[in-house]
């Protein structure tokens, strides 16, 4: 169980929480967080006892050697950090972990209690996945919620997905049963590229939060190391033929789909992550 020694007083908190695993595609969602907790200067409030939900011959301790030259073992585990965004009127609370293996039901109580005793007022959860989504393209975010007002306002849709499931749609479930406001947003990333990091799905979804808080996210080095990934794989897909007319039949094809997409909805969310950057800047 998670044990706090003294809880923080957050303004409006919102909460927004990726694990590695089933639900995290090249580790996208997962970077996202660390990402944020780390422009964010986000503080560690308490992290899960990994006894209780981690299979260790699944998801084994890491032993490593640290400055001092003495021998440390790092457990499996989930952490949960808070922080004060510059500039927002809101604080975050933001959870970084691994998919547990055992006791999920548990687990998600020991979330909703913490939503409880922070006072959360919104939960984001962040998930990627394979898809045959080209790299050369913007990285598609797909967002759903059981909130028709989260659905207006973030422009996201009622999932219809039926089949497997991971820890976050597990925990979307057990918010829309709880009545707590709860939205989730996936990336898709291309599957002929799928090992971990793709810095341009960490991005999508880092510019995606940007509409969850309200408030302009420093971006720069995520853009860098976008653009320095799709360049890598664009000189791998180059060298094999087979693979440049596979990316290049991805390309035609979400490049026809697209053409709907440029709806009103659409175009005022860019216009308004714009001005917030604009704001930013002066």
């Amino acid at each position: 169980m998670i044990e706090y020694d003294g809880l923080p007083v957050l303004r409006e908190p919102i909460l927004i929480a990726a694990f590695e695993g089933w639900n995290d595609a090249g580790e996208s969602a997962s970077a996202a967080i660390e990402y944020l907790c780390e422009i964010w200067d986000a503080e560690l409030l308490a992290e899960f006892d990994s006894e209780d939900y981690y299979d260790y011959q699944v998801n084994r301790p890491l032993v490593s050697t640290n400055e001092a030259g003495d021998r440390e073992v790092h457990w499996p585990s989930t952490k949960i950090y808070t922080a004060q965004i510059p500039g927002a009127k809101r604080d975050v609370v933001l959870i970084q972990g691994i998919e547990p293996n055992m006791r999920w039901q548990q687990f998600v109580r020991e979330i909703l209690g913490l939503c409880a005793e922070l006072d959360v007022r919104l939960v984001t959860t962040l998930g990627a996945l394979l898809t045959d989504a080209p790299h050369t393209r913007p990285v598609p975010i797909h967002g759903t919620s059981s909130d028709a007002s989260l659905q207006a306002e973030f422009g996201v849709e009622t999932s219809t997905y039926e089949g497997p499931t991971g820890i976050v749609g597990v925990l979307q479930h057990a918010c829309a049963t709880m009545g707590i406001p709860a939205v989730s947003l996936w990336a898709s990333i291309p599957h002929y590229v799928s090992q971990p990091p793709n810095p341009k799905a960490t991005l999508a979804l880092v510019q995606r939060i940007e509409d969850v808080v309200d408030v302009s996210i420093p971006i720069a080095d995520l853009i860098e190391d976008a653009r320095a990934w799709e360049m890598g794989v664009d000189e791998l897909a180059s060298e094999d033929e087979e693979v440049a007319e596979y990316v290049k039949q991805l390309e035609q094809t979400r490049d026809a789909a697209d053409l709907p997409e440029a709806n009103g909805e659409s175009i005022a969310r860019d216009f308004e992550r714009y001005l917030r950057r604009r704001g930013t800047n002066t």
